[in-house]
């Protein structure tokens, strides 16, 4: 493990208690992943925050410039041509220019969402050509995506300093 400066350990966050809706469930798990993320590389020191901490390359401020991607495409119809490339923040960009970024994203897509009364309708993004999937596979999508994401970094950012929890 590499020399660092460990910090105090945080509690986690439980999960939400949301609504009884189907809606709510599903936009308060997805919320509560989506401040999770940006927490766990919000205040992650230079220069470890790009740097890979597995053999794939995957590093924080990496991870969520992928997820800033992924809201992008999924809620507003960005299109995308080299995913892997999305994992990469460009070497100008700060930790708090990529969170920013992100919660950018997110509060964008919020407003698409805020939108639609009905999960089985189509997302509605501009992308012709391109059949949109209903709210209820993006949002669940969404929900496993950051999910899987928060994972890696979390482990990603005790290696970096010993900051654990959410």
């Amino acid at each position: 493990m590499p020399a660092t400066s460990r910090r105090a350990r945080r509690d986690d966050t439980p999960p939400p208690r949301t609504g009884s809706s189907e809606a709510d469930v599903l936009r308060g798990f997805l919320d509560y992943l989506r401040t999770s993320m940006a927490t766990k590389v919000e205040g992650a020191p230079e220069p470890q925050v790009r740097t890979p901490g597995v053999p794939s390359g995957t590093n924080l401020l990496g991870l969520l410039e992928h997820l800033t991607h992924v809201e992008r495409a999924l809620f507003l119809g960005d299109r995308v041509t080299d995913w892997q490339a999305t994992f990469h923040a460009a070497p100008a960009d700060s930790v708090a220019d990529v969170v920013a970024r992100y919660r950018e994203a997110v509060a964008r897509a919020d407003d698409v969402l805020d939108g639609c009364g009905d999960l089985s309708a189509p997302v509605p993004r501009p992308r012709p050509g391109k059949p949109a999937p209903s709210v209820r596979w993006a949002l669940t999508h969404m929900i496993e995506e950051t999910g899987r994401h928060a994972g890696h970094a979390d482990i990603l950012r005790e290696l970096v300093d010993g900051s654990t929890g959410r």
